[in-house]
């Protein structure tokens, strides 16, 4: 009888604990809303110089966003698009626009550390892989969950596999490691200053270090959010990028 009672205790546990996927779409979730737009800056440090970019940047659910660069001068109204697995990149100096094909997506973007990938997000998070708890830490005084991801046989991403530490209470991602298909370490991203923006608790600062690269590293930080205001369909379109400016 202990036995069963002790069972019986336990199953609304086991019932409603969450499964590695769940957790990590919750994460990918308070970043999104249904739809975001984004003002931040993006500077890049260098052993012997240092540059940053002010860019705007527009989502909507998982399949369109669009970043537009607003600053330095010679940069300004470069964007990017996505379109469900389309990715293209209106440039102004020359008037075109160029659709970058998938072997683009692990490169650079704008000579950051970040990745086109990481930036306009061609691959999904949810559906690219597979997911899995691996450990619990503590990062900045939060308990975490330490989540591996890897890559679904057929899917097209950049990484060979992920480690992410996602807070528990509040499903903040703090912390990603980026490996390669060979499993050396590419990247690391540490989140920080975790504030209230427009109603969500979201990190404001995430920092890109290269793992084999001494004194590089890219800052990405959040000025302003707006979550869940309409955007319409129609302004994720390559027309509509050639006029953001």
């Amino acid at each position: 009888m202990k036995s069963i009672f002790g069972w019986l205790m336990l199953l609304p546990f086991w019932m409603h604990a969450q499964t590695a996927k769940e957790i990590v779409q919750k994460a990918d979730s308070k970043m999104r809303g249904s739809s975001s737009i984004v003002e931040m800056t993006i500077k890049t440090t260098r052993p012997g110089w240092s540059r940053s970019m002010d860019i705007k940047a527009w989502t909507k659910g998982t399949d369109y966003s669009v970043i537009l660069i607003q600053s330095p001068a010679k940069d300004k109204g470069v964007a990017f698009l996505k379109r469900k697995k389309e990715v293209w990149n209106w440039m102004p100096s020359l008037e075109r626009v160029i659709k970058l094909p998938p072997s683009m997506m692990s490169q650079s973007w704008m000579g950051t550390d970040f990745t086109n990938d990481d930036l306009v997000k061609e691959s999904s998070v949810i559906n690219d892989y597979d997911h899995s708890i691996i450990g619990d830490t503590v990062i900045d005084n939060r308990n975490c969950y330490i989540i591996r991801m890897i890559p679904k046989p057929q899917a097209a991403v950049v990484w060979g596999k992920l480690i992410v530490c996602i807070d528990k209470r509040d499903f903040i991602e703090l912390h990603t490691r980026f490996y390669d298909e060979d499993g050396q370490l590419i990247n690391i991203m540490n989140a920080y200053d975790v504030k209230l923006m427009d109603g969500r608790l979201i990190p404001t600062k995430f920092e890109m270090i290269p793992a084999d690269k001494k004194n590089h590293k890219t800052e990405m930080i959040y000025r302003n959010v707006q979550f869940n205001k309409p955007v319409d369909d129609g302004f994720f379109t390559t027309e509509k990028i050639k006029s953001l400016t």
